[in-house]
């Protein structure tokens, strides 16, 4: 089964059920373990290592009995290939442990669906995990009269012309009547990443980052595409998590 393989821990039995529920609902999220403790965790994730399906991403409460969740992160990252992170938690103060664990996200409790999307996509894209159905999705274009078929795969950057998207590839660029906020969502698993507000790029494309007098920018083949102040850390640490993979 394509998808990420996840595992959520939470010793408050609705919460994990509240969690492992909005979890399955996410297409790109194939299979969903769960345990009560850090130690039933840690148990877990050495049985799929084992087995040769090790988890990918752990969602993770913090506060609970014996092994807590803050410890148990620490654990992970020494693992040899350590599954991404994301804390899951009703208090806020734990903010700077994640990010010393270098967590992908922090969620707070209740958890919105739409956060948790979030950070999903944040796994996907750092993760480099293969989602079923992601790389063969398509795109209909319109061109002279004929409709054709524009694989994401194709696409190395989408640039917003108001309620439109233009999607530039090697062979040229398409107009589609598709907002960039709904390829932004629907594309995440693809490892496309929103870089401005006027810019989506695919990741794997990225040659270059350049920082310069505080303004960020990527290069994608012959072009230079600016980065937002707001996206310009995420981007740098999905860069330099590719680089070290």
């Amino acid at each position: 089964m394509n998808g990420l393989r996840v595992l959520a821990v939470d010793d408050e039995l609705p919460a994990l059920e509240d969690l492992s529920y909005l979890l399955r609902a996410d297409p790109r999220i194939g299979e969903v373990a769960t345990a009560r403790d850090g130690a039933a965790a840690l148990r877990l994730l050495d049985r799929a290592i084992a087995e040769g399906r090790p988890i990918d991403a752990v969602f993770l409460d913090i506060r609970m009995r014996g092994l807590d969740g803050v410890v148990l992160g620490r654990l992970l990252s020494q693992f040899a290939n350590p599954p991404r992170v994301v804390f899951v938690t009703a208090y806020e103060e734990h903010a700077v442990d994640a990010f010393e664990i270098k967590a992908e996200d922090y969620l707070l409790k209740p958890v919105r669906p739409e956060r948790l999307a979030e950070a999903i996509r944040r796994v996907c894209v750092s993760a480099d995990v293969p989602v079923e159905g992601a790389e063969s999705d398509t795109i209909p274009v319109e061109l002279g009269g004929v409709t054709r078929f524009v694989s994401t795969a194709d696409v190395i950057y989408v640039e917003a012309q108001g309620d439109y998207a233009r999607l530039h590839t090697a062979a040229g660029s398409h107009l589609v009547r598709i907002p960039l906020a709904t390829l932004e969502e629907r594309w995440a698993s693809s490892g496309f990443v929103r870089v401005h507000r006027s810019h989506l790029v695919a990741l794997r494309h990225i040659e270059e980052l350049h920082i310069d007098s505080g303004r960020c920018s990527v290069r994608v083949g012959d072009t230079e595409i600016p980065v937002s102040r707001r996206h310009t850390r995420e981007l740098r640490d999905l860069l330099l998590r590719r680089e070290r993979r």
